[in-house]
């Protein structure tokens, strides 16, 4: 399964006192592909600077490129799809040149891409992607 992760979905689950964290466990076990882009790395690591420090940022940007179940796209092409936060667009850039399966978020500016017949990008709410996840048999059970 790939799978993109907006910045909300990580930030909450980098921490190990997250009850959120079980996704970054499940990501480190390459229970799913991630997909990311240069611009989702940048804002990642903006983020999550800010949120706690540059010294996490830079683990999860370390532990990111090492893990083989994590793949960058290079998006070639601007589709402009969520207009109520056009910074949001590189997730769903990067969900439709990668072919994911889903765009993981809690943010509800994504909505609007529910109701895009083309190009498709399903997205799932964490709670969503957990019950996915757990119908996995190799899916540990948080």
């Amino acid at each position: 399964m790939k799978v993109v992760i907006n910045t909300n979905v990580i930030l909450v689950s980098v921490s190990s006192k997250s009850k959120y964290h079980w996704i970054f466990q499940e990501l480190k076990a390459e229970r799913f592909d991630l997909l990311v882009s240069h611009d989702i790395l940048l804002e990642y690591e903006e983020i999550i600077s800010n949120k706690y420090n540059r010294n996490i940022a830079k683990l999860l940007l370390e532990t990111l490129d090492f893990q083989p179940n994590v793949y960058y796209i290079t998006p070639y092409f601007n589709w402009n799809l969520i207009y109520n936060d056009p910074d949001d667009n590189k997730f769903a850039d990067c969900a439709i040149s990668g072919n994911a399966d889903f765009l993981i978020t809690e943010d509800s500016d994504f909505n609007i891409l529910q109701t895009i017949d083309f190009p498709k990008v399903s997205v799932l709410n964490i709670a969503q992607f957990k019950q996915l996840i757990m119908n996995n048999s190799e899916a540990t059970v948080y």
